[in-house]
């Protein structure tokens, strides 16, 4: 598309939507939201980029395969899992080593474990899958047309 407002407006909504999702993903793994929703927000901001600029500019923005970000999304999942039951629980155990609760005082230490690993996994999992179906599908569409021409 060659629309030079949905260029300008892309060029403010990407970095309003990776921070969106970013903050969802961080907020997600102790309330609602998470990987799921922020991997989302962050695949609407790419689908809008590859819709104002290119799929080429879009997978050169991305800067990474989006099959292997999916592998690396998928790799922190499993590993957020096993660090359960390495802790001495079971798969997929909520596991907070720097977390602590002190007698009397409440808490201290920072709400980072193995929730959020997993939560990161995904997010990185659903940004990279659905990436990687949306640029086969936009190639495909623009093979279609130049093969009907």
């Amino acid at each position: 598309m060659n629309s030079t407002i949905l260029k300008t407006a892309t060029r403010l909504l990407l970095p309003i939507f990776l921070i969106a999702s970013i903050l969802i993903l961080w907020r997600g793994h102790n309330q609602p939201g998470g990987g799921f929703i922020g991997g989302l927000m962050a695949v609407i901001g790419v689908a809008l980029y590859a819709i104002a600029a290119s799929i080429d500019e879009a997978r050169r923005r991305l800067r990474v395969d989006p099959l292997v970000l999916a592998g690396v999304g998928l790799a922190c999942s499993v590993l957020g899992g096993l660090w359960g039951s390495a802790a001495g629980g079971a798969f997929l155990q909520g596991v907070w080593p720097f977390y602590e609760y002190v007698s009397g005082e409440g808490t201290k230490g920072w709400p980072i474990g193995s929730v959020l690993l997993f939560d990161t996994g995904v997010y990185l999992t659903v940004l990279g899958a659905v990436c990687a179906i949306i640029f086969a599908l936009e190639e495909a569409v623009f093979a279609e047309r130049e093969g009907s021409r």
